[in-house]
């Protein structure tokens, strides 16, 4: 009995044995399979995640290529763009501090009257090239010129020989009696030569260098003003020096910022305007819109548009008989290229614009027109020009005259509460350096060297990755005081010797110099001075120098751009060398 029970004891203990080996090799087969299933379901999670990503009523795509629609990176596309700008924490329709300075252009005690020191022997006379605002610098200039060669300059002729073949005198865009009368003091000025013997006097007329300092003009011109006693200087843009004594950069900045009036008709048209797109929205954004045929074909630049692109801008290009070809890759490395409107619209979101914001657009004929402005209108929908928002009827005395309309333009963007740029145009330095002088109103200019690269890679990185690079690439070109450090860049941009601080913001200046001071010492404290004012870094500040070759921006002017050779401060280049003859454009460019 007891053998027969050890028996099934036996039986028992191989029955389950063989039953957990069993077990054990069933659960060694379905190990691996179970992984291997759940393994294929995430990555088919995964690929359905990327193919179809989450909907949402706050984003909208946007293609990355505004000629043709393909992306920049192949195959790729910037996931989502939010139709809103954002919570930020600072106010993106001021600037920072700006009521701690102030513009100051009255004269020193020591600055001789025109009564005190012109000469009644000696005439000057300019003759201004380009459109609009290459003209202003000019117009600007001549009175500094006049005073240094303690000369009665005679009222400025204005281009009317180039491309745009607009034959408007300075009466005729400018105030010229308030322009006589608000510089009295200054410089003597007159409309037309004086007789001598019964006959206009003849003006012997000649050209001085670009940046001609006031030594320049005395060993330069004056010899010849004293033998001839009228003198014309020709082409006469940019060709002062950038930097001056003191009171000859005020005595710039009263020209450029209080004499220069324009005539009543133009003043109350562009103030009609405005008016109206405050009637639409409290606040608006002003672009000036640098993206004609032909300063992209200037320019050398290539914008993904294929070999269609490639053949219109190169035809335009064999204009130009001795235009070197460029690296269109290279031209964009070193900031010479426009921004595309979608990249403008791109960089104003990231800023913190949003969908609702008003835009009003000076700009010539944009290449390939609404295909290319499409993008920026899916992003600023509240899209406007001269044309939206005035009749035919009204414009009629202005369109035939494209320095009048460019003034219509200058007024809109001299008011707008925000002034943007796809380039450092003529204008772009003008509005600048104007609206610094007028209370630092915020004036985004493009960090193209910087921002190109962005662009770039911006399919490999998340909105919000993006976003924060490009405001943080902005630092530095919004507009706000001190960003500029004085002396850099061109003076009609950065007028920093017009520039005054109140009390409180000399004091928080001369504080940062004594953390600085600390600092040097050894101890570990940080110096929030500049970067509270939107302070430039060193390579900030030397990009804010980059040169931009862009001859002229009266909207409806196509002005062109390319790169300029050392030592310039502009290009004397325009669409008007389209049928220029070859000798003036290698002057142009040697010059």
């Amino acid at each position: 009995m007891k053998k027969k029970k050890r028996d099934t004891n036996v039986l028992l203990m191989v029955v389950h044995g063989t039953l957990f080996c069993r077990r054990r090799r069933l659960h060694h087969h379905l190990l691996p399979l179970v992984s291997a299933v759940s393994g294929g379901l995430l990555f088919l999670f995964a690929v359905i995640s990327f193919l179809f990503p989450p909907i949402t009523n706050h984003h909208h795509n946007v293609s990355n290529n505004p000629i043709d629609g393909r992306s920049d990176v192949e195959g790729e596309t910037l996931s989502t763009v939010p139709s809103s700008g954002g919570s930020l924490a600072r106010d993106i329709w001021s600037s920072t501090q700006s009521k701690l300075f102030y513009g100051c252009s009255n004269s020193s005690s020591n600055f001789l009257t025109a009564e005190a020191k012109t000469n009644p022997n000696r005439y000057l006379l300019i003759a201004t090239s380009g459109g609009l605002n290459q003209q202003r610098t000019g117009i600007t200039d001549a009175v500094v010129a006049a005073y240094i060669l303690n000369a009665t300059l005679v009222v400025p002729k204005l281009d009317q020989k180039s491309f745009w073949k607009d034959n408007s005198n300075f009466s005729e865009i400018f105030d010229v009696d308030w322009y006589i009368s608000y510089l009295s003091k200054d410089v003597k000025i007159i409309k037309q030569l004086p007789t001598k013997g019964g006959k206009v006097m003849n003006p012997h007329s000649m050209r001085v260098p670009r940046k001609c300092n006031p030594r320049c003009y005395e060993t330069r011109v004056l010899p010849v003003l004293n033998k001839k006693h009228a003198v014309q200087l020709g082409k006469f843009d940019y060709r002062l020096a950038n930097r001056l004594d003191t009171d000859l950069q005020k005595l710039r900045c009263r020209v450029n910022y209080h004499a220069l009036k324009f005539t009543d008709t133009i003043q109350e048209m562009g103030e009609k305007l405005v008016e109206r797109l405050r009637m639409k929205s409290k606040r608006f954004i002003a672009l000036h819109l640098r993206f004609e045929p032909d300063m992209l074909a200037f320019s050398g630049c290539y914008y993904g548009g294929g070999e269609k692109e490639r053949s219109e801008l190169g035809a335009i290009r064999k204009r130009w008989k001795t235009l070197h070809k460029k690296n269109p890759d290279k031209e964009r490395r070193q900031g010479r290229c426009p921004m595309t409107p979608e990249e403008v619209g791109l960089m104003l979101r990231a800023l913190g614009f949003g969908k609702d914001v008003h835009i009003y657009v000076a700009s010539g004929d944009v290449y390939r027109g609404e295909e290319t402005l499409a993008p920026l209108k899916a992003l600023f929908p509240n899209f406007h020009s001269k044309d939206t928002i005035a009749s035919k009827e009204e414009l009629a005395p202005f369109s035939s005259f494209s320095s009048r309309m460019a003034a219509l333009d200058f007024i809109v963007c001299d008011e707008s509460d925000v002034f943007v740029t796809n380039n450092n145009g003529n204008m772009a330095r003008i509005l600048a350096g104007r609206r610094r002088y007028f209370g630092h109103k915020p004036t985004i200019r493009p960090n193209a060297k910087k921002l190109y690269r962005l662009f770039l890679t911006r399919n490999n990185m998340t909105w919000e990755e993006f976003a924060s690079r490009i405001r943080t690439n902005q630092i530095g070109f919004m507009g706000e005081p001190n960003e500029v450090k004085p002396g850099r860049g061109e003076f009609h941009e950065n007028p920093a010797s017009c520039i005054c601080e109140n009390s409180n913001a000399k004091a928080r200046r001369d504080l940062g110099y004594r953390i600085q001071a600390t600092t040097s010492h050894g101890l570990v404290m940080e110096n929030n001075t500049r970067s509270d004012t939107g302070g430039l870094s060193d390579e900030q500040s030397a990009e804010e120098e980059q040169d931009w070759s862009d001859t002229d921006d009266a909207e409806t002017e196509n002005g062109l751009q390319g790169k300029t050779l050392p030592n310039r401060t502009d290009s004397d280049l325009g669409l008007g060398l389209v049928k220029a003859e070859q000798p003036e454009l290698e002057e142009m460019f040697s010059d």
